[in-house]
This record gives structure tokens, sequence and C-alpha cells, in this order.
């Protein structure tokens, strides 16, 4: 690029950088999104089909969730990723809903693009969006149905929902009842970390054969074959250090000169290791968990009264050790006092799928506790713990804002409808951006339909019927084609499902909409947009980017293939 000056052209950008400018731009970042909203599609709803997913190395990824498709998937184009950032956000905020949110995004863009060939300004179109969305929002908070803590069976449909479609739904009555327990376990209160929920995976067994564990699963086993195998009414020790000779902080040389002398220094580490010991016994703990390692003697006078020890145990499972059995970690084991223990019913190895691991279970009120999933084979039980991390996301969410919607496209529908009549009241030309947005939403039954294999016009034609004649909460039941009452149903899922979905799509949209140059940069920021190794152009820059929008066609073949 140049521009002339005098005589003399001033070079602006290099000869061999790309740029993409206006009404192009503007297409091929529309086409881009849509893209990767057609790859995910058909994975929406209960009867959405999986996808396989092998990388160069030939591993292989089965799955139905939005979210690890497109992770997995090989995205360059930048408008593309930005649409992918869509779903991580969907599910870092609220755990499922990833599909519905990519869906919406790519019909915002799709629905703008037949507005933007009508010369409706790009700018025009992301504020009627943002007003629609403002609006949606207000409308959803007020159709939310209100769902207490100790709702146990709402809660279980939330899950239940959270799961149909994926892998794990043939045994999501067991599986639901496993995670709305967890979930109340590590509630405090109305504030829930789902890290507090291990999930541990083991490959055997059918998926109804999961269980949870009131208590921690340690991926360790006790240090010394003398130990017990199992304590019964186990006090447990947390020793955030070792039960090691603290070696001095500055290197030192000590000149021996008769063999006594070594020996008195033998006796000494080995009293200070059996000092160790006893303040562990006098405390009355029969269980240790140390973080470092366990000297070969003090082992010895560990197994000697008959103390189970673990060592090397990670940092996350001394905080669930903590959470689960109400001991106190201490740094100095020779301060440890019977108040420091923790207390749990019983701490024993046992092998599971093959592994040797230390169980800590029946423990009361226990504030950690352990999933075992199981399944046949390696790729069932991966797919399972998706379905297990989406549905602990969405009750943790309806534990923290305690609201729920319908399912099954009910309220999408019912948002279609109050946007048009509120497009009415909104002046100028974001009126039709206003209604573009309405019709964006209807994405979502008619894929419903679509992927169940019903006729999407005819279904949509029936939802918007009944919810004319006032019933908000009808949707589509996938399994017969039918206009059903989704809350009747069971069919329910979190409100900020629903909202987080429709405020991160808007604002991807918004954004791809007012891009009207694509210019291969140099180092954004220190980082290149090229490759990893930087060898595609000058700084990383016009080759990353030409990759990138060359791969724009082979994520149109993508989308295409799926």
């Amino acid at each position: 690029m140049a521009q002339q000056m005098g005589n003399q052209p001033l070079i602006v950008l290099s000869e061999d950088s790309q740029r993409t400018s206006g009404e192009d731009a503007q297409s091929m970042n529309i086409t881009a999104g849509k893209a990767v909203a057609e790859s995910v599609r058909t994975t929406l709803g209960p009867k959405g089909m999986d996808k396989m997913l092998v990388d160069s190395s030939g591993e292989v990824v089965v799955t139905n969730d939005g979210v690890t498709i497109l992770k997995e998937m090989d995205i360059e184009h930048p408008a593309a990723n930005m649409i992918v950032e869509v779903a991580e956000t969907q599910e870092t905020e609220v755990g499922d809903g990833t599909t519905t949110s990519v869906v919406v995004s790519g019909e915002l863009l799709s629905e703008a693009e037949t507005l933007l060939e009508q010369d409706i300004h790009a700018t025009t179109l992301a504020q009627g969006y943002r007003q629609a969305a403002e609006k949606a929002k207000e409308l959803l908070d007020d159709a939310a149905i209100d769902v207490s803590a100790d709702d146990t069976e709402t809660l279980e449909k939330i899950a239940a929902t959270a799961m149909t479609g994926k892998g794990a739904e043939n045994a999501k009555g067991v599986l639901s009842d496993l995670v709305v327990r967890a979930v109340q376990s590590v509630a405090d209160d109305n504030d829930v970390d789902t890290d507090n929920v291990k999930v541990e995976k083991v490959t055997g067994g059918a998926i109804e054969n999961s269980e949870l564990i009131e208590g921690v699963i340690v991926d360790k086993e006790r240090v010394s074959e003398n130990m017990p195998y199992a304590v019964e009414d186990a006090n447990i020790a947390l020793v955030d250090d070792g039960l090691e000779v603290q070696e001095t902080e500055i290197d030192t040389e000590v000149n021996v000169t008769d063999p006594d002398q070594l020996q008195n220094f033998l006796d000494q580490e080995e009293e200070q290791l059996k000092e160790m010991v006893d303040a562990l016994k006098d405390a009355g703990a029969n269980v240790v968990f140390a973080d470092s390692g366990i000297d070969d003697m003090a082992q010895h006078y560990l197994a000697k009264e008959g103390i189970l020890a673990v060592r090397r145990a990670k940092s996350n499972d001394f905080t669930r050790l903590s959470r689960a059995t109400g001991a106190t970690p201490v740094s100095n084991v020779n301060d440890i006092e019977a108040a420091d223990l923790g207390a749990a019913g019983s701490v024993a190895q046992k092998d599971i799928g093959g592994d040797e691991r230390i169980f800590v279970e029946d423990v009361e009120e226990a504030k950690s506790v352990t999933l075992i999933l199981r399944g046949g084979t390696e790729h069932v039980v991966d797919e399972v713990e998706r379905a297990i991390e989406d549905s602990l996301g969405v009750v943790r969410v309806t534990l923290e804002d305690g609201q729920v919607m319908p399912g099954g496209g009910a309220p999408e529908t019912e948002l279609a409808m109050q946007l048009r009549d509120f497009a009415d009241s909104v002046g100028g030309r974001e009126q039709l951006a206003v209604e573009a947005f309405a019709d964006a939403l209807e994405v979502i039954p008619r894929t419903l339909a679509e992927n169940a294999g019903h006729d999407p016009i005819d279904s949509l034609v029936d939802l918007r019927s009944q919810h004319d004649g006032g019933d908000t909460e009808a949707g589509l039941d996938a399994y017969n084609g039918d206009v059903i009452d989704m809350e009747s149903e069971g069919i329910v899922e979190p409100l900020r499902v629903k909202t987080q979905a429709i405020e991160s799509a808007t604002e991807a949209a918004t954004m791809i909409l007012r891009i009207d140059d694509v210019i291969a940069a140099g180092d954004l920021a220190g980082g290149q947009v090229g490759d990893d190794d930087g060898d595609d152009g000058p700084a990383g820059g016009p080759g990353g980017m030409g990759g990138g929008m060359g791969g724009m066609g082979g994520m149109g073949g993508m989308g295409g293939a799926m």
C-alpha cells in the first residue's frame, strides 16, 4: 500500500502485506462466523448428533459438547476464533449452552448480512442488536421461575436436561441424582465451588455403576507395606511438609575424626524422626498425609505405631481433605495438636480400575466429595465426564441464582414474539435490527426440529400459535414433534444459560460486524499472528494472516462436512 506525496510514493504497508477492506472484509468475517456455527449446529438438542475429531497423531475425541468440538478443531480464521471465544465464555460462566450461544451468534451474523446488503449501516445494526439483547434479558428476568436450594426434584430435572442428547443420557436418572447430591454437599450457603467435587474416571463397568463418595480419593498409595491397609475411625493429620531430617540452608562441612562421632550424628537424626512420629502419636493421629517426602526411618516408626501414611500428596488434595475432614494443615509436625486433626469413618487403600488409591470416606457433612464415573470404554467415560461437568455447572448456577427457565425452544419463541412487538417502539433503522434479532433467536427451535427429523416450518408455526395463545412455556418435544408444556415435562434449565448465551453472542456478533478492514498486522503486543516459529513472513505477520484468511475456506469446508 502506498500514498503519493509530491513525486515520492510514501510506503505505509510493506508490499507483501495483505489487506481486505470494506464489504469484502465484512463478508469474509460473516462467512467465517457462520461456518463455525454450522459446524456445531447438528449437535444441538436431545437428538443432536456427535462429532468425531481426529488429530494428527491419531488421537480420537467423540463428543456432543459444543465447546469441546470447537477447541479441538483447528480453526485459523481470526473472526472464527472470536465465535469460539463465545463458547468458551459460556462454558466458564455456566457450563452448558455452549452450542446454543454459538448457533445464535452465527444466526445474528446471517441476519445481519441480509440487512447489510440493503445498505443498513453496521453501526446501526450493532446498536439495534444491543437494544434487542437488553430487552431480551429484561423479558427473561420477568419470566424466570424461582427455585429454592433444597428443591432436589427440580435440581435433578435441571441436571438431567443438561445431560440429554449426550452419551450419559441413558443413565441420566442415576447421574443427575449423584450430581445434585454432590453440589448440595459442597455448597456454602448460595456459594458453590464445583472444584470441590472431584471427578474420577474409571474404565470398566456400566455408566449406571457410577457412585458418589462422601469424601476424597487420593491418587496415592501408603508409603510402606508394613502399614495397615485400612483404618477405621481415622484421625487425620495433614503435614504441610515432609517427615525428614531438615537440611541446613547453607552448605556445611563437618570433619569426623572417629566412628563414635559419626554414630552420634546418625543417632541424633534418628531421634529427630522418632520425635516427629511421637508428636503425631501423642496428638492421636492414625493417618498422615504429607506434601513432601517421608524418611525410611520415619516410615519404620510410623508402621510400628500402626499409622497409615501417604507422601507427596498434591496441594489440591490437601485442600479437599481439609474441607472434607475438618483437618488443619500444619507446617511443623512437632507443633501438631489434637485440635488440628480431621475425622473420617474410614481411610483405606483400595483397587479401582486397576490402580491402588487411598479412599477417605464416611465423613459427616463432607464439604468435598468425589464422583466416580464408570463406562465401557475410555471414550465413553470421557464423554460422560463432559456431560457431568455441564450438569455440575447448571446445578451450581441454579443454586447461586435460584431462577430457571423452560427449555425446548420455549423461551426463544416467546422472546422472538415479544421482541417483534418491542421493535414497533424502536425508532429509525434500528427497528429492522431488532426484528432481525427476533428472527435469529428462532434458529434454536428450528434447529431442534431439524435435528430431530421434524419439519422445522410446521414446528415453528405450531410453537408460535401456542405462544400467541398465551402458553409461554410451550416448547418442542424432539421425540415426537409435539408442542408441549416444558415445565410440566420437567425440561428446565437455569436462567443464566439463556442470558449469558444472548449476551456473549450479541457482543461477538456486533464486534465482527463493526470490522471493515482486515490487515496483516506485524507483531501484535509482542505476540505473533502467524505460526509459533514465526517463519511465515516478516515479524510472523502477513504469512500468518494469509494462513488465517486461507483457513476460512477450510473452515467453510469443515462446516459443510459437519
